[in-house]
């Protein structure tokens, strides 16, 4: 059984930690160099970027995968979409051979089994994001769904799923409608004299679609459906549907289904669409926990605790984004690994000719390489600390929230979190994937090439920037949050933030009043990070009132008045509001874990560079705002940004091998020609090039060749 690891975040600070358990480095080769040169332990930044017991848990999972041939990767071949399927299906199967998750996980409070859960996600994700996407569907978002939506009737298919005796599915997306889930359209109409539920698809339209695990592996849904009883509809309620035979995997009869082909990236996923032609489900189907019917079809609330209410809110609607931000953040990590790696080994041209004989310069030594990789590099790290440290967060207060404890302003708190996790997974997921594409760029052609690991990368990535939420839906949810927050401030009243992540609103018109002093040092800090947030926030939220409340003024909806307050205002506010609060929690962490002494001073002073680089490169992408909102004036406070990020740019330079190496994976993991540890790229390119399958011999197709070009195109005639 595997060892436990915290739930809560650690107290204690990274220089009481043990770190001789993390493996050392491999000597000799090129990036020798640059790890000399850091000034302090890749090891300590490790183990504050993560905890080290989730560490060591990851650990496990990755050396015995990697002890198992069925995890290896396909070495740079491209497989059919059908055996990226039937790959993922048994790797799926294997990993249930493995014992990773305690015995007694199913009993264990949901802050420690989600934590589990959470970290095998991660782990399994870096090695392969097909298998973890099967896992995270098929068994613990179906899981969860049932234990926060469903009673104790269905826990029996909830053991039969956790047991890996069914793979399930999450039907909620239709072809016609996504985030407008009020207007589905299929239905779950209640028939009282079968006790059932028919479910119908009145068109192709309302087929579920892009429903993972059901093309072709999964036997058992939760389908989202309008339940209508009595001819009155009840808005949408989740059932669970039997879509397979376990035994023969045919569909039932009255269910039409299929899977959608091949897709950009993660094709060992089968995403299917369903069709239901008056399928009828057992009344019992119904997940009850808020709502049941009658035998006689009356409609009642059958649950009013509204703790309880809220937490099972607050865990479906952020659970399966906190996950996608935890695999976006390694994702992230990943792709700058690799590019920095491959910065200090690649070399061209001589930057200082002497009269010694000419020595190429490593590309890592440019300035314009340095300020194309280092924000992202500093990104990675800055938001892989927020994650560890808002994780805990998030998940002690689920826990007291599905628990029903008495939370003081429980129904403040569980929107806040909202807001926070539907600002943080689209800026998360496209920090990851501008990431990916601009380290894919600055590795040159040899980044292109399959076994370098980024293309396949970012093809995974790309749609997590759509699903669970699509980006530019979720942000609106964030900035009407805000709004009411801040319309509570204006009223006079005193607004509940529970988190106090906006707290600073309540002093408004001081902050507004406040303007960049053109006279600071040519250094700029923290302080003025979060007084440029604090009044960047509180300008944009201002700002987009303001264009709501001409809108109104000239006639339009509520809902008009929203949609034209979004581009320039009300997105800009979402977005500038997420990178606020990764970087509050991020220094809440670091402040907690590092000491203030000399012991520490190498790791705090690398640790104020990455935050300062992530902060100004966020912060230079707001610079318009800042100008005509009237906060600076003249060049000085872009002057000054502009030349710290420069800066920073050279002093990140010889700690950067020594910064990402505390980000890597292991090398099986990774699996870059590009970017191993022991920086041997053009060994393994050599092999990549050399060893590819029939890539020195004829091909088949070479007599084609010889007199193709000399036949004239025959055109078939119609015989008609």
């Amino acid at each position: 059984m595997p060892s436990g690891f915290a739930v809560r975040s650690s107290t204690r600070h990274v220089f009481e930690e043990d770190i001789r358990w993390l493996e050392d480095m491999p000597e000799g080769g090129d990036l020798d160099k640059y790890r000399a040169s850091a000034s302090f332990s890749w090891k300590r930044l490790r183990i504050l970027m993560e905890d080290p017991d989730r560490i060591r848990f990851k650990m496990q999972v990755w050396k015995a995968m990697e002890a198992d041939p069925e995890f290896h990767p396909p070495n740079g071949i491209t497989k059919s979409a059908d055996e990226q399927k039937r790959r993922a299906a048994r790797q799926l199967a294997r990993l249930h051979h493995q014992v990773f998750l305690p015995d007694n996980i199913i009993n264990l409070n949901y802050s420690i089994k989600t934590g589990y859960m959470m970290a095998l996600n991660e782990a399994t994700c870096l090695v392969d994001p097909t298998l973890s996407v099967k896992i995270a569907i098929g068994i613990y978002l179906f899981s969860n769904t049932i234990l926060s939506l469903g009673t104790e009737r269905h826990l029996p298919i909830f053991h039969d799923v956790w047991n890996k005796k069914l793979l399930g599915c999450y039907a909620l997306t239709e072809v016609g409608h996504g985030s407008n889930t009020k207007l589905m359209r299929t239905t779950a109409t209640y028939e009282p004299e079968s006790r059932s539920f028919v479910l119908h698809t009145p068109d192709f339209q309302a087929a579920k679609c892009w429903v993972g695990n059901l093309g072709k592996t999964a036997t058992v849904a939760i389908v989202f459906a309008q339940l209508i009883t009595k001819n009155e509809c009840h808005g949408l309620h989740a059932f669970i549907v039997p879509v397979r035979d376990p035994k023969t995997y045919f569909t039932y009869p009255g269910v039409i289904t299929g899977d959608l082909g091949e897709k950009l990236g993660l094709n060992g996923i089968d995403n299917g669409y369903i069709m239901f032609n008056n399928y009828k489900i057992p009344k019992e189907n119904l997940l009850n926990r808020t709502a049941d019917v009658t035998d006689d079809g009356d409609y009642e609330s059958s649950f009013s605790d509204p703790q309880r209410i809220l937490g099972a809110v607050l865990e479906n609607l952020s659970a399966g984004r906190m996950g996608i931000c935890q695999e976006s953040t390694n994702r992230l990590g990943k792709s700058v690994v690799i590019a920095v790696r491959y910065a200090a080994v690649r070399k061209q041209f001589v930057m200082t000719p002497s009269n010694d004989v000419a020595q190429e310069t490593p590309i890592i030594e440019y300035e314009l390489h340095q300020w194309r990789l280092f924000p992202y590099m500093a990104a990675a790290c800055v938001i892989k600390i927020f994650m560890s440290e808002f994780t805990h967060v998030y998940l002690d207060n689920v826990q007291k929230s599905m628990e029903g404890a008495n939370i003081p302003n429980l129904s403040q708190l569980v929107p806040e979190i909202h807001s926070i996790v539907s600002a943080i997974k689209p800026l998360i997921t496209w920090t990851c994937r501008d990431s990916i594409r601009e380290c894919r760029e600055a590795c040159g052609g040899h980044g292109y090439h399959k076994t370098a690991a980024l293309g396949d990368m970012g093809a995974n990535h790309e749609p997590t920037v759509s699903y669970e939420g699509d980006n530019n839906v979720l942000v609106q949810q964030t900035s009407n949050w805000i709004l009411r927050q801040w319309n509570e401030y204006r009223s006079g009243s005193t607004a509940v933030s529970p988190l106090a992540s906006v707290s600073f609103l309540a002093d408004a018109p001081a902050i507004l009043r406040k303007t960049f002093d053109c006279r600071r040092q040519s250094r700029l800090t923290i302080d003025f990070v979060r007084e440029a947030y604090e009044w960047l926030i509180t300008r944009l939220v201002a700002d987009t009132q303001r264009r709501y409340d001409q809108e109104i003024a000239r006639g339009a909806s509520t809902f008009e008045a929203r949609s034209k307050s979004q581009v320039y205002r009300a997105a800009s506010l979402s977005k500038a509001y997420g990178e606020f609060i990764i970087l509050h929690y991020c220094m809440l962490r670091i402040n907690k874990l590092v000491p203030k002494d000399n012991e520490a001073k190498g790791l705090s002073n690398i640790l104020d560079k990455l935050v300062m680089m992530y902060s100004l490169t966020r912060l230079e992408k707001h610079m318009v705002t800042f100008y005509q909102g009237g906060y600076c004036t003249g060049p000085q406070m872009a002057n000054l940004v502009k030349e710290n990020i420069l800066l920073l740019c050279a002093e990140l330079k010889p700690e950067a091998v020594a910064i990402v190496d505390a980000l890597a994976p292991p090398d099986f993991v990774l699996n870059s020609v590009l970017g191993m540890s022991d920086g041997k790229v053009y060994d393994r390119l050599e092999k990549a090039f050399r060893c590819y399958p029939g890539g020195s011999e004829r091909p088949s197709w070479w007599s084609e060749l010889l007199n193709v070009a000399d036949k004239p195109l025959t055109v078939p005639v119609s015989k008609l």
